[in-house]
């Protein structure tokens, strides 16, 4: 009789395999985030508020999630090149953990390596405001990043979706990557229509969630919950590549790969606001 279990084993490494493979070719942006500390003397624009998860458990696994790193320093370092300030926010405040897998190697260029050593911008990651301290008024957009645990703590915040529904509100720019698009499922219009209904948007994608093998540890799919809210999901054609959507003053992106690019979609939006 054939012994099944070593079938299984070499089965699940195979599939293990293909999946580091394909994250592998599609993870690799040759584009480089500008410079930390780059420009900080240019005078302000403005002031853009960037949101960050506390939430770092997953179910099952043992490792953690967390802010993916270069969620934040890309658009962070495109941001400030362009001359605005940011602050920093969470769902609690405090403490923002940092996805383990967002800093292996493969995914950190050399800019979030060298925020990383930054003593300065390490504190500011240990001492995000709260929500309750924020006055939206003081806000030209805001920035929702992901990780994974964002999808526990981003939607059902009802401190952060009132200061997201005001900025909004007052002329400014709503925008999120990846995970961090979960931030806008429950932000409403000033009739208490789902901001979202029948805007294009985009979001980390079911294919996406499957090939980085955490779908049995999300609460939910990012991808439906856009769609059951009325909106017009859309995506790229190849999983893990840069893809920005934007509709009028919401703009998002779908993945890790995308936070460059919708840091300078961001940029050039809030350029053309009075």
């Amino acid at each position: 009789m054939i012994d099944e279990e070593p079938v299984m084993l070499q089965r699940w490494n195979l599939q293990k395999w293909w999946i580091s493979l394909f994250m592998l070719v599609f993870s690799v942006n040759p584009v480089f985030a500008a410079e930390p500390g780059q420009n900080v003397h240019a005078p302000s624009l403005g002031k853009i508020l960037v949101v960050m998860t506390n939430h770092s458990a997953y179910p099952t696994r043992s490792d953690h999630t967390g802010l993916w790193l270069t969620e934040l320093t890309h658009f962070y370092d495109i941001a400030q090149m362009a001359g605005y300030d940011m602050d920093f926010v969470s769902p609690q405040g405090g403490a923002v953990p940092l996805d383990e897998r967002s800093l292996k190697p493969i995914y950190l260029d050399k800019s979030a390596k060298a925020h990383l050593a930054d003593p300065s911008f390490i504190q500011r990651l240990k001492t995000t405001l709260a929500p309750n301290a924020i006055d939206p008024s003081r806000y030209k957009a805001i920035y929702y990043t992901g990780g994974h645990g964002t999808m526990w703590d981003f939607p059902n915040n009802e401190g952060l979706k009132k200061i997201s529904e005001q900025i909004y509100q007052q002329g400014g720019v709503v925008s999120a990557v990846c995970h961090g698009v979960g931030g806008l499922l429950p932000l409403q219009d000033k009739n208490g229509k789902a901001l979202i209904a029948g805007r294009s948007v985009t979001g980390f994608a079911n294919i996406e969630e499957t090939l980085s093998g955490i779908k049995s540890q999300v609460p939910f799919s990012l991808e439906n919950g856009l769609v059951q809210r009325g909106a017009d999901y859309k995506r790229a054609w190849v999983p893990f590549t840069s893809y920005v959507v934007e509709d009028d003053r919401i703009v998002t992106g779908q993945n890790p790969q995308s936070s460059k690019e919708i840091a300078e979609a961001v940029i050039k939006r809030l350029a053309t606001l009075k």
